[in-house]
Order: structure tokens, then sequence, then C-alpha cells
């Protein structure tokens, strides 16, 4: 629109479509009723998810190649910790649909970040980044791709989100001055 050009190609209808959720906590769980919402099969995958811990937020527990294959939309909501980092490596990313959409906002070192340049250069899949490696650095060659957006870390930059991480931090302080558990952030 601000360069004065119009719609030219088609979008494409999540409804019947296949959500892959990769790390079903507290945002994956939010992300799977969104998809369900919308009209899609919701498949659910991570380290310590249970079938019925996945059924309970409106998705199918499936094992990760599964899920890779089968997933019109993969959306990673993993910690990052030794176990996660590059949990989808060149051997992962293969399985994955062509025509499949990967949205990574979790933490970029989740991806083995080579082996996804090289995917999406292909054209194979597409995705949707708001983190990388190595912050704030962005793989050259991601940009000016048509099969990419690329966002600066942002997915958490509201006033409200930054207020309630801060209120955690000051909760857990307090809580360990006074000797107590420490606080999770409210689902």
């Amino acid at each position: 629109m601000r360069e004065g050009r119009w719609q030219t190609g088609l979008g494409v209808e999540l409804a019947g479509k296949t959500l892959g959720i990769v790390g079903l906590g507290r945002i994956g769980r939010r992300i799977a009723a969104f998809g369900a919402l919308l009209g899609m099969t919701v498949l659910a995958w991570g380290p310590t998810l249970t079938p019925e811990r996945a059924a309970a937020s409106r998705a199918r527990y499936v094992p990760l190649d599964q899920l890779l294959a089968a997933s019109d939309v993969l959306s990673l909501h993993l910690r990052l910790v030794e176990a996660t980092r590059g949990i989808l490596g060149a051997r992962e990313l293969a399985l994955v649909k062509p025509s499949a959409y990967l949205v990574n906002t979790a933490r970029g070192p989740l991806v083995d970040e080579d082996a996804l340049v090289d995917e999406l250069v292909s054209g194979r899949i597409s995705a949707g980044l708001d983190v990388f490696v190595h912050e704030p650095a962005v793989p050259e060659a991601l940009f000016g791709l048509p099969n990419v957006v690329l966002t600066p870390h942002i997915g958490s930059g509201t006033v409200e989100t930054r207020a309630a991480m801060t209120r955690v931090v000051v909760d857990n302080l307090l809580a360990a001055e006074r000797g107590e558990p420490l606080v999770t952030p409210v689902p």
C-alpha cells in the first residue's frame, strides 16, 4: 500500500489446516486454543508432554517426526535448554511438509539456522521469524525472500507483557528473600 500497489496474490485459509505446536506450555496452550478456534486440527509434541495434557489443551499428542510431516503451520514454543538447542536440525527440517509455514517466536537456537536458511532459500517452506541464533544479527540470505517474514524479537514487546515480566522478577526476588518457592507466571 505504501508503494501504491494493491494485492496481487492470494492468501492461505487456516481453517482445515493442521497446526503443529512444539512445546505445549503456557504460550503453546494459548496458540492451541487459537488454532482450534480457527478450525485447525491441532497436533502437539513436547519433551515432557503427555497425551492427556495435550488433549486438555484441545490438541492431539504425536511424535515429533509425525508432527513435522503433518503440519501446515509449525509453531515453536520450547524453552531453550541444552536438550532443546538445535532440536530442529537439517534432518527434522527435511521432514517438514513442503509448503509449510514455520513460526519461531520462542528462541533462535532451537533451530539449526544454517539448515533453516537452506530450506527457506530453496523456497520449499516459508517462515515467520521473530528470533535468531545471534541476535541482533539476521542471516543476510533471508532479507528479500518472499517466503519469509522477519521481526526484531518483538513478540513480547507490549507494555502489558513487560509489566508482567517485571512483576514476576520482583515477586521472585521477594520470595527468595523470604526463603519461599519462586513464583511462575500466571498461565
